[in-house]
């Protein structure tokens, strides 16, 4: 009886410490997994931390890499611009220089028909003489001898038949016509404003072209000028020098004039071709 009480005390008192023994690991295993628990939760946080770190840097890559290719493309276009305008650049600078070496042909040929011009005009002055000189104005505009001769020294009063006085001041200006044989000669009749009708005159047109002709005609015939080189041609009285209001401004109104100019074919072979634009 006694060794059945005996082993049961026993038995209860390895239950009971079993018992605790279980309850210390229970309480140590909860312990650990309370440990474990938050360690799993700071992880997770961490975890995803870092996936949201990798989401904004992958973030900010991708607009690195946008700008950087903008920049790459700016400065390819900034590269492509400077190249063409080094080239446009290299070709106005050779346009310039090119400009610059027609300008200074033109002026150099400009001088030389000037200096032409000049001598021209000096012989045909020193061949007049001061008789001659009141009824022949000569002048030289814009690199044109002008020749202007009175209609009372050329022809008979209200008519464009050639008088005897004019024949020697002729004679003298076809010599230096021929003398030039580079220039080319326009005969331009002038009038006042005074109306004429009279036999196969019908007014100041006929009146003009028909004195040019006949002073055309004259150099031809009479002084053997190559009529090539002529041209006749008429104003009227639209190309007056002063008005027709008095006497004196109708007298300088009427007059025929010699235009002595280089040949225009000529002219251009001696200044050769112009630059391309």
């Amino acid at each position: 009886m006694k060794k059945t009480i005996f082993m049961m005390t026993f038995a209860a008192a390895v239950m009971l410490m079993s018992s605790c023994a279980s309850k210390k690991e229970l309480v140590a295993c909860q312990e650990e997994n309370k440990t474990l628990q938050a360690n799993y939760t700071d992880t997770k946080e961490q975890l995803a931390a870092s996936k949201a770190r990798v989401a904004s840097l992958e973030q900010q890559l991708a607009q690195e890499e946008k700008a950087n290719k903008a920049l790459q493309n700016a400065l390819d276009k900034s590269l492509s611009n400077a190249s063409q305008n080094n080239v446009s650049i290299d070709k106005l600078v050779d346009q310039i220089n090119e400009s610059n070496k027609y300008i200074r042909h033109l002026v150099e040929v400009k001088s030389k028909s000037d200096s032409l011009n000049m001598v021209l005009t000096n012989n045909l002055t020193r061949s007049l003489s001061k008789e001659e000189l009141k009824d022949v104005d000569v002048q030289v505009l814009k690199g044109v001898v002008y020749i202007s001769l009175a209609d009372n020294m050329l022809y008979k009063s209200g008519s464009y038949e050639i008088n005897d006085r004019a024949s020697e001041t002729l004679s003298k200006i076809a010599k230096i016509i021929k003398d030039y044989k580079d220039y080319d000669v326009l005969i331009e009749g002038n009038t006042d404003d005074v109306p004429i009708k009279r036999e196969n005159i019908r007014n100041n047109w006929d009146l003009s072209c028909l004195r040019a002709s006949s002073v055309v005609q004259a150099l031809q015939n009479q002084y053997g000028v190559d009529p090539k080189r002529l041209t006749a041609g008429g104003r009227g009285e639209y190309n007056p020098l002063q008005p027709n209001t008095s006497e004196v401004g109708k007298q300088r109104n009427r007059r025929t004039q010699i235009i002595i100019t280089p040949k225009l074919d000529e002219f251009m072979e001696l200044i050769g071709q112009a630059p391309e634009e």
